[in-house]
């Protein structure tokens, strides 16, 4: 049974869908409205397979106090790349917001980075990036 969904609680459909197709160049899959007040909106990265991000807006005072603390201020969600630097250069000049910097892990170049709520996504890239036996330049931000 393949996972379909992940579900994300936002405040608002609109500027959920703006920061993740906009920002960080994902496709919006579908935009179904259910009701006056709720849509059916999933979003996913290009090439990222059948699952999808839900962007669910919160109903209630108890679905509004979990928006951008999903898991407890852990990392919530890990986006794979196969060009760690041309990803990172290009969130970064979209404005995405980096709270960690770019780090060697034996399982691949990493970053933390924040969605527009505070939840925090790795972004990987292949452990081949920088295990040349060179030092790493982890001067990152440039193009």
């Amino acid at each position: 049974m393949p996972l379909a969904n992940i579900a994300l609680v936002v405040a608002d459909y609109d500027e959920a869908i703006d920061f993740y197709v906009r920002k960080l160049g994902f496709v919006l899959v579908e935009d179904t409205v259910l009701s006056p007040v709720k849509r059916w909106v999933r979003v996913a990265p290009p090439d990222g397979g059948d699952c999808c991000i839900l962007l669910a807006k919160a109903a209630n005072a108890e679905q509004k106090s979990r928006i951008g603390n999903q898991t407890g201020g852990r990392v919530f969600l890990f986006l794979h790349t196969d060009d760690f630097r041309r990803d990172y250069n290009r969130f970064t000049a979209a404005g995405v917001r980096f709270v960690r910097p770019p780090a060697e892990e034996p399982y691949g170049t990493v970053a933390v980075f924040e969605d527009l709520y505070g939840n925090l996504w790795d972004l990987i890239g292949p452990v081949s990036d920088f295990h040349s036996g060179e030092e790493p330049n982890l001067a990152w931000n440039v193009i």
